[in-house]
Parts: C-alpha cells; sequence; structure tokens
C-alpha cells in the first residue's frame, strides 16, 4: 500500500476566500475509496483523483514520550 509520506513532502496550497467556519470543512471523503482527503495538501488531492486508486496506509503522525513521574 501506499503511504502519504511516499508520495513526498507536503505541498500546500493556497486558500482562495475566506476559512471555513469549521475545520471539517477542510476534508471531503473519496468518492471512489472512502477515505478523508486533505485538501490544504495537494499531494492527497491529486493521489485520490487517479481513478482506481487504494486508500492511503495510515501512518503514525505522532510519538507519545513518557518523562519520568515527579515525586
Amino acid at each position: 500500500m501506499t503511504k502519504l509520506s511516499d508520495l513526498g513532502p507536503p505541498i500546500i496550497g493556497k486558500r482562495h476566500g475566506a476559512e471555513p467556519a469549521d475545520e471539517r470543512d477542510h476534508f471531503y471523503n473519496c468518492p471512489n475509496c472512502g477515505q478523508l482527503v486533505d485538501q490544504r495538501d495537494a499531494r492527497q488531492v491529486f493521489y485520490h483523483e487517479v481513478p482506481g486508486h487504494k486508500p492511503l496506509e495510515p501512518e503514525a503522525v505522532a510519538k507519545v514520550i513518557e518523562f519520568p513521574r515527579r515525586k
């Protein structure tokens, strides 16, 4: 499966018009595979335009760092 990181560094698009009132308005469901697509990242948009593509493989985006507990 293809990972988002396989598509290279983020390609951030420029917004035309006002920012959406809700963060969810930056996303849409791909009509082909059903995966959520962040419209602010052109890599995702272009990938999901290819007919017959598979959903992108999920990736861990953050690592949890545990610090020693205070006594």
